[in-house]
């Protein structure tokens, strides 16, 4: 389910990502925001699989942006194609220092780093069936309202006040 840890001082990060792919993960999602997709990182799939990045567009389209941080690791990973199954393009995004020739034509390309990516190969589509679309909907939505109410809890716990709530004094007026 979520990638949260309750106890960390973080409760966003779960410790699995090198410094490399986080690098890239905060580049991609910076680019995602202007490109006006919403991002979740490592969401489980109905396969058992995780994605690395899933995006949702303001129109519905389902992206996964699959981080590479080296040649190694693209080279042990073979478990990329079954992520076309769930998101209507497949994209691949690594660092400046990553041969582009590595990645497979059939999928999309981004090089990024920690300020931000650039768009190189676009993907082709490959449109979702709709119950297919539903379910990753569903599943991103979910998940994600999830992780925000665990980000809520462990913010209450660390003491950090949270905005959206009433302090004492405002409190009194009820």
């Amino acid at each position: 389910m979520a990638i949260l840890s309750i106890h960390g001082d973080n409760p966003l990060k779960d410790g699995r990502q090198s410094a490399r792919a986080l690098a890239i993960r905060r580049g991609m999602q910076r680019l995602l925001i202007d490109m006006r997709h919403v991002t979740l990182p490592e969401l489980s799939l109905r396969s058992g699989r995780r994605a690395d990045i899933v995006t949702l567009s303001e129109k519905g389209e389902i992206w996964i942006i699959e981080i590479k941080s080296s040649i190694e690791d693209f080279r042990v990973d073979r478990k990329w194609p079954e992520y076309r199954n769930f998101c209507d393009r497949l994209y691949f995004a690594t660092l400046p220092d990553v041969p582009e020739a590595i990645f497979p034509e059939d999928a999309g390309l981004f090089i990024a780093d920690q300020y931000g990516a650039e768009l190189i190969r676009d993907a082709p589509e490959h449109r979702l069936a709709p119950a297919t679309r539903k379910s990753m909907t569903l599943n991103f939505s979910r998940i994600a309202a999830a992780r925000l109410m665990h980000a809520e809890w462990a913010a209450d716990r660390l003491g950090i006040p949270n905005p959206n709530e009433p302090t004492a004094d405002e409190s009194a007026d009820f």
